[in-house]
């Protein structure tokens, strides 16, 4: 029996021990914290005698006072130890420093520039795409002045041997692709036509349909995206530009131009040109482009290339000259005529040739430049990364939106039909 119990002692004394031992810091400092505590309450009892009842609230403030110590202290360790945290991260984060090592700190050839070279067999094996839309009145040259950007037959009629011109009673559109190849470069063309477009006496709503087949094509490429099996490389058949036709008038824009290029605007990349502007003299031109840039800033149009897409110093110099002849007066034609020995691209008249490349006749070259040989790949990004995504964020935040219910688009068009006769050729 002795031994047993001396044996008991003995395991509660172990107990014991590691039950001090197993207190953590925090426990070993809220224990102090009370001891001095409860002595400074004693000393103050000894120093103040009272009544019980004072005693009893004495007491009760104490502990009241001991818990909001603790809590205190708690707090105070816990915000010791972020400080810690964050006192450990910055060491860290000022390490990470960047250094700039240029071509001549080199210890010999890297073979960095050979990434160019890489993306450039890559692009040129992919091939390019680029989708135009021409929206204008009938009779403003659009069909010809596709052709001229091109110079191929490109356009709708170009395409079409019976074609017979006739006023659509609603506004339909009509793509034609194309395979065009220059130089070893593949690029698919898609042109977007939309005749009837301001041709009727009552123009309300005649843009409906433009916009609805521009979010179609959005809607189209997100549900391609969206996929759990997508494709590897989505066919892209987004509008990237679309050249608005505004007839020669020499007055301002007119009410269907301001609505228009308002709803447009915010959806799609719109380039603005003076059709046939060889009949308005030089003074005139410039008078009615220095009207049509007020008219688009005081009704808060925006036009590309815009301000806010500027991304360097280099490149607001350029897009500023851009935005200086912006609407372009252009006049277009597929003849060619013999000047001064040379053919060139122009219109014949009593007084002489227009020449539709030179720039002291017509601004064609600078819309050229623009669409093909300086922005083209800039409207392909500005497609893609504001327009349709601005489309992608406001569809997905949309409530109740289940994409699986979403077969081909069936939209109905208002004031039209979204009738698209589709060709392919290789150029």
């Amino acid at each position: 029996m002795c031994a047993t119990a001396d044996c008991c002692v003995s395991i509660s004394e172990t107990a014991a021990q590691l039950d001090t031992h197993l207190h953590s810091p925090m426990e070993e400092r809220q224990e102090m914290e009370r001891g001095i505590m409860g002595q400074e309450d004693q000393v103050k009892c000894q120093e103040q005698p009272a009544s019980p009842k004072t005693q009893n609230s004495k007491t009760a403030k104490g502990e009241k006072g001991m818990e909001e110590g603790e809590m205190r202290k708690e707090t105070g360790l816990e915000m010791d130890l972020e400080a810690q945290g964050k006192v450990e991260l910055c060491p860290s984060v000022q390490d990470l420093q960047m250094s700039y090592i240029q071509g001549t700190d080199l210890f010999g050839y890297v073979g960095i520039e050979a990434v160019l070279d890489q993306m450039r067999r890559k692009t040129i094996k992919a091939g390019l795409e680029f989708n135009i839309m021409v929206v204008g009145q009938s009779g403003l040259g659009k069909s010809t002045l596709v052709n001229t950007l091109f110079k191929s037959k490109v356009s709708r009629k170009s395409c079409m041997p019976n074609y017979e011109e006739k006023i659509s009673k609603t506004v339909k559109l009509h793509s034609v692709s194309h395979v065009i190849e220059e130089k070893g470069v593949k690029m698919k063309l898609t042109v977007i036509d939309t005749p009837g477009f301001g041709d009727q006496i009552n123009n309300e709503n005649c843009w409906d349909p433009v916009v609805k087949h521009i979010n179609e094509q959005y809607e189209k490429y997100l549900r391609e995206e969206i996929n759990i099996n997508r494709k590897r490389r989505i066919p892209d058949s987004r509008v990237h530009c679309c050249i608005y036709f505004l007839p020669a008038t020499g007055h301002r824009l007119r009410p269907i131009d301001v609505e228009f290029m308002k709803r447009l605007g915010k959806i799609v990349s719109i380039v603005p040109v003076i059709a046939k502007a060889d009949t308005l003299t030089i003074e005139e031109r410039h008078e009615f482009k220095e009207r049509i840039r007020q008219d688009l800033s005081a009704n808060g149009i925006g036009v590309y290339p815009q301000r806010e897409y500027d991304e360097d110093p280099e490149e607001r110099i350029l897009n500023d000259r851009i935005r200086e002849s912006i609407p372009f007066a252009v006049v277009g034609t597929d003849k060619e005529h013999q000047v001064n020995g040379n053919k060139v691209l122009g219109r014949k008249t009593k007084w002489g040739i227009i020449e539709v490349e030179n720039v002291a006749h017509c601004e064609f070259a600078n819309l050229r430049d623009l669409l093909i040989r300086s922005h083209l790949q800039d409207l392909k990004d500005v497609t893609h990364d504001v327009h349709y995504e601005t489309y992608r964020v406001h569809r997905l935040n949309e409530s109740k939106v289940d994409f699986r219910d979403l077969g081909q688009s069936t939209w109905p068009l208002e004031n039209g039909r979204a009738d698209k006769c589709e060709s392919d050729s290789h150029l």
